[in-house]
């Protein structure tokens, strides 16, 4: 996940608690002596001469002027945190150090900035340090970590298959988020091909809407989490970060509240993306739904043969979560 930074140049209390309500999650001071009235204000790291990480020693900060400031902000041990601040902010300098380190963080003065930083090679720089006197700009820098973390191509996958099931063990997965119609989560058998499962937006005449949950089906399927990893389902409990994505692709990170495992019936929903299978197992129940192509969800109750719903493929391989190159075959 990207890291959100403010640097306090001056010790100003609506400011830095901005920040923090905005989701930084450090507090760069250049007062040393206001540490312990920031740590007040919300529990954050702090950057200074006497902070929780050492300005000069865990982190560095490298003014990049030339060319031989940027070969110096390479050669920094790999665990040192650098700071980089460019005096026209060229991207081309931060394309080099991207590429040849993964502590790096990108000083940005506003949200263009921060989105560029972020994107830059598609991998981004680990985190960005905003410089900004400004309530509004900070709060708008917040919003684009929090929409930005992720995009992906979403498939229009052909239902090919459906069979109800016996009972057996779902996980409803509560997020401390509200989720939006059109937002979803990932989720399959496979890790090489997942459903966008829809949150729980929609009333019915039975049951309220729950716009935080997912229900996002059996104890044994991935699900995506920050970083392009997966986790099994099953693995999941409060605090833990999950991947929400809209029917743009649009991901963002959200974290779970509580993760409930209940015993339902389910059923088996199969479909293709060209020669490509998906298949997910999802509680046989009408408030769980997919989502269609233009972002409006569909009940795995009136789901048929033929339908088009959303989902992401990808070359199946997973290791403890993260993606691997090999072979495999999952049936």
């Amino acid at each position: 996940m990207k890291e959100f930074w403010y640097w306090a140049e001056n010790y100003d209390k609506k400011l830095i608690t901005t920040a923090i309500e905005s989701g930084a999650t450090t507090i760069l001071l250049q007062d040393p002596s206001k540490k312990e009235e920031v740590k007040r204000l919300g529990r954050v790291s702090i950057v200074s001469q006497n902070g929780d990480l050492k300005l000069g020693e865990d982190v560095v900060y490298v003014l990049i002027k030339g060319k031989e400031d940027e070969e110096r902000a390479a050669k920094y041990p790999p665990k040192v945190k650098v700071i980089v601040e460019t005096t026209d902010w060229t991207i081309i300098p931060l394309e080099n150090l991207i590429a040849q380190r993964e502590e790096l963080y990108a000083v940005v003065k506003n949200e263009e900035e921060a989105k560029t930083a972020l994107r830059i090679l598609e991998k981004g720089v680990k985190g960005i340090v905003l410089k900004s006197q400004d309530v509004n700009t900070i709060k708008r820098v917040g919003r684009v970590l929090e929409e930005g973390e992720e995009e992906l191509h979403l498939s229009v996958v052909k239902i090919t298959r459906i069979l109800p099931l016996g009972l057996g063990d779902r996980v409803c997965v509560d997020t401390i988020s509200l989720l939006d119609r059109g937002e979803g989560m990932l989720v399959g058998n496979s890790s090489g091909g997942m459903f966008l499962v829809h949150a729980e937006t929609e009333e019915n005449p039975y049951v309220a809407s729950r716009p935080f949950r997912v229900n996002a089906g059996a104890v044994h399927m991935y699900i995506r989490v920050p970083g392009n990893k997966t986790k099994y389902l099953c693995e999941l409990s409060s605090s833990d970060a999950v991947m929400v994505y809209d029917y743009k692709g649009r991901g963002r990170v959200v974290y779970v509240g509580r993760a409930k495992v209940e015993r339902r019936p389910m059923i088996l929903v199969e479909g293709k993306v060209e020669n490509k299978k998906v298949s997910a197992v999802l509680q046989n129940a009408e408030t769980i739904r997919l989502t269609r192509p233009d972002g409006t969800p569909v009940s795995v109750v009136e789901l048929k043969e033929g339908d088009e719903v959303l989902g992401y493929i990808e070359e199946a391989g997973r290791h403890f979560g993260m993606k691997v190159e090999e072979t495999i075959t999952e049936k």
